[in-house]
Formats: structure tokens, C-alpha cells, sequence
């Protein structure tokens, strides 16, 4: 087996697309696509995103074949403990890299994921728009009492995966308070799940979501901080976050339709995002941030090797 890959950063966050090589998922739709990536590409991923490879940090796209005559491909993405339902920042890094390797270029593309198909836009100097799924304030004011902390208020959003979002508790939103966010944050999802506390339908909120104020006013309008399911913080603004949080904002009352809302990451590089209303009161959030391509590799599977299908990372054992 080989499997090649390409590399690249969304704002610091890495995206790491597997473009030969990869596992036959079937030709279901991709909601059974994923499916079957769950239950029988354990190995696959973590080939592709823990060490000796990868690292905590790093996502995975895998492109598959899209039952849909429209989109340009299917993708999967996945990280060092679990597939995912939607990533923004990789869909920047997807398309920029699919760019790179001559598959598409400037214009709208359609691409298919398990949670619903999306659009995005390449634009010239390797800016992507990507108009999410449709993202929505599922609860408000809920309250958690996390071990350590105390009592912790916040949001529940979608926005292509499940958010709880805070602001007003917890350590400052600096890049100096790195482990101190990582403990608040790791804390609060524990609180929510060991209280029952989920998004509709029972999912499971893996994503924690803190903010604070920008560093620089003028060009960004909010900090974030996002604790990603694996233990590992997001390097960049987080695009399915900042659609959660541009949801959010709406059913608040303190965002209108097509009004610029600019969410800063922890590295301080800047997502751009608006909003439409939808008929049936949800938003559809276009998302705008760049990639930039870093490498590309091919891995071998020497059956010698102990580790050439990863080692199972801490947080998932």
C-alpha cells in the first residue's frame, strides 16, 4: 500500500489531503461513506494523522467519489481520534490543494460531505469562501458546573459540527494561557457530557469554544479559542466555529445578513465571515480565510515497521 498525501496550513491549522492511495468507501452517499470510514479505517487514520506521521494537531481529507453528478469530489475529514462531520478549514486547504494539483481553478465548486454539500469559492492569491451548512443557536444561557472551575455559562450552536460556546469564564483568550485553555476548555467538554448536556438529536458537543476580546481592534472583531475533540487546540479561527459563532450572534440580535464579523484565532490570523437567513430561521454562513500549500509526500507500509499504521493517541485510549 502507498498513499499520497498533500500538505498544507488554513491559518496556521494543518490539512493534510490524501489525493491516491486511500480506502474504497463504497459508492453510498457520504453520510455511508463516513460511516464505513468509522468502523473500518481505524488503521487509515491513523496512519494519515497521528505519529509517526502526524501529530495531535493535524486533520485529514480524504477524497472519495460524490454520488452527486454536481460536486468536484467527496471528502471525509478526520483527525488523530475520529472522523469528523464538517471542517471549513480544511475545505479552504481541500480546495487550494486541489487547485495545486491542476484538478479545478478560480470559480465555485461544490463539495460533497457527510453533513450536506458545500460551496466554495477560489479566488486569485489562494483566498477561499465557503458557504457552510446551514448553522443555527440551538440553546442559550446553559449552564455546566465544571470540576475546578465553577459554574460555566454558555451557547449551543451547529455550524457543521456541535459548539458550546463561552465567553465571560475561564482563563484570558491569550496565546501565553495556552495550557490553562486547554484544561478549561478539555474540562468543560467532560462537564457537559458526564451532565447530559448535547446538541439536538442527542449528538455529542465535541467542540468547546472560548472568547475574548481582539488583541488588535482594528482588525479582528473577537479571539477564540477552540478545543478540538482529540485534546488539541485549533491554530487557526476555526471555520465551522466561527459559523456557530455568526449563528449565535444572529439569534442574539447582534449580527444582520451580509454584516462583516472578522473572528481571530489564537495565532491572531483572521477568518472573515457573514451571514444569509435562510426560510426557516437558520443562517447560512459564508466563511473566507487562505491556505497555503507546504509538502508533499508518499508513505510507505514496510510490514516490519510496528508503527506504520500510527500509534493510537492518549486521548483516545
Amino acid at each position: 500500500m502507498r498513499l499520497k498525501v498533500l500538505d498544507s496550513h488554513t491559518g496556521g491549522e494543518p490539512t493534510r489531503v490524501v489525493y491516491e492511495g486511500g480506502p474504497d468507501l463504497g459508492a453510498g452517499d457520504l453520510a455511508t461513506q463516513a460511516s464505513v470510514f468509522r468502523k473500518e479505517c481505524e488503521d487509515f487514520r491513523r496512519s494519515v494523522c497521528n505519529e509517526p506521521r502526524g501529530h495531535d494537531a493535524m486533520v485529514g481529507a480524504l477524497i472519495t467519489p460524490s454520488p452527486r453528478p454536481e460536486c468536484v469530489c467527496g471528502v471525509i475529514f478526520f483527525n488523530n481520534v475520529a472522523a469528523l462531520n464538517m471542517c471549513i478549514h480544511g475545505t479552504i486547504g481541500l480546495v487550494v490543494s486541489l487547485a495545486h494539483l491542476g484538478r479545478i481553478g478560480p470559480g465555485v465548486h461544490a463539495i460533497d460531505t457527510p453533513v450536506g454539500v458545500v460551496h466554495a469559492e477560489l479566488e486569485e492569491g489562494g483566498r477561499v469562501t465557503v458557504a457552510n451548512v446551514p448553522s443555527y443557536r440551538y440553546r442559550s444561557g446553559v449552564e455546566v458546573d465544571v470540576p475546578g472551575w465553577g459554574r460555566v455559562m454558555g451557547d449551543i450552536s451547529w455550524g457543521g459540527n456541535w459548539f458550546f460556546l463561552i465567553e465571560g469564564f475561564g482563563p484570558t483568550v491569550s496565546f501565553e494561557n495556552l495550557a490553562a485553555l486547554t484544561d478549561f476548555t478539555w474540562a468543560v467538554k467532560a462537564a457537559l457530557a458526564a451532565a447530559g448536556i448535547t446538541g439536538e438529536g442527542g449528538m455529542e458537543i465535541d467542540h468547546v469554544e472560548s472568547f475574548g476580546p481582539p488583541s488588535d481592534p482594528t482588525k479582528a472583531d473577537s479571539r477564540n479559542f477552540v478545543m478540538c475533540p482529540g485534546r488539541a487546540y485549533d491554530r487557526s479561527p476555526c471555520g465551522t466555529g466561527t459559523s456557530a459563532k455568526l449563528a449565535a450572534l444572529h439569534a442574539a440580535g447582534k449580527l444582520a445578513p451580509g454584516e462583516l464579523w472578522r473572528q481571530a484565532g489564537i495565532l491572531d490570523t483572521v477568518f472573515e465571515g457573514r451571514i444569509e437567513v435562510l426560510p426557516d430561521g437558520k443562517v447560512l454562513p459564508r466563511v473566507s480565510g487562505h491556505a497555503w500549500v507546504t509538502g508533499e509526500s508518499t508513505y510507505h507500509f514496510d510490514p516490519a515497521d510496528p508503527f506504520r499504521f500510527g500509534i493510537p493517541s492518549a486521548t483516545a485510549i
